[in-house]
């Protein structure tokens, strides 16, 4: 390990970004976190609009964590209404960060119906048992394991990891990613419509994963997913006095209302209601 770089990271908040709910295998380590971007370790340390890394993840550090997203821009494309507005002054600085494709599709079809204390459990399960070892001192780290390493394995090995139904639907998106039936590299070519037609022909692949994935795997950052915590959230404060409104206007309205950078507003919305309303759920 080589020393330390300093990377210019001014309005960014490292710990919401990390603990928002978008990805689930980062440990609090000292005053940083410790954690792997695909085969690289990094171990980063936020010190006021600073970000503190190891030298050889640097460059992995300033893509992952798109330092290079003006949020300012971004916020200023957001709808003007009370409830985003709360919103952004709760989550400002989250980041979307940029995860490996794989490993990103793959957390999200094992996150069905799980928590987010229990998709990390699955996620660090996964890399222990059957992901490439990485080197670090202190501490036993382990790169996500690939397509092809899933593909090889059985149902029963994945159900071992306590990943219940979504031990099916684990193996048959890796063997089909595996088999070349379903191409990550040419659905990041797609435009996003398309995309999300492609990765919705994976077993536990729907609409709600899909846009998981293009969001926080492909960088369209569009792309709106709507889960249980969005799905309420859009009805307590975007439809309160309407009834019998369908997931279809939903989704039509948050593809609209929310602009360019949906995706963006989804997850500040997403960790401001998990955070604050914690309590009455």
């Amino acid at each position: 390990m080589t020393g330390r770089v300093v990377l210019p990271a001014d309005g960014l908040d490292l710990t919401s970004t990390l603990t928002c709910g978008q990805v689930f295998h980062w440990r609090s380590q000292g005053a940083g976190w410790l954690g792997p971007v695909g085969d690289t370790v990094v171990q980063i340390e936020q010190q006021g609009g600073e970000l503190l890394v190891n030298a050889e993840a640097a460059a992995v550090a300033r893509e992952y964590f798109a330092l290079d997203h003006s949020l300012e821009e971004i916020y200023a494309t957001f709808p003007v209404d009370e409830s985003m507005a709360r919103a952004l002054v709760f989550c400002r600085g989250l980041r979307i960060v940029r995860q490996p494709a794989w490993e990103c599709l793959a957390t999200f079809i094992t996150s069905a119906l799980k928590q987010v204390p229990h998709i990390a459990q699955i996620s660090h399960t996964l890399r222990q048992r059957y992901g490439q070892r990485l080197d670090w001192p202190g501490a036993e780290i382990f790169a996500y394991p690939g397509p092809e390493k899933l593909a090889a394995l059985t149902e029963a090995d994945l159900r071992d990891c306590k990943l219940g139904f979504r031990a099916k639907n684990l193996l048959g998106a890796a063997r089909m990613i595996a088999a070349g039936e379903v191409n990550l590299d040419h659905v990041a070519s797609l435009p996003d419509t398309e995309a999300r037609e492609e990765l919705c022909r994976l077993p536990g692949v729907g609409e709600k994963v899909a846009n998981c994935a293009l969001l926080f795997g492909f960088g369209r950052l569009a792309a709106f997913p709507i889960d249980v915590w969005i799905e309420r959230v859009l009805r307590e404060l975007y439809f309160r006095r309407k009834r019998n409104v369908t997931a279809r206007r939903l989704r039509e309205f948050s593809g609209t209302y929310f602009g360019p950078y949906g995706g963006y507003a989804q997850q500040y919305l997403f960790h401001h209601a998990r955070m604050t309303w914690k309590k009455a759920v």
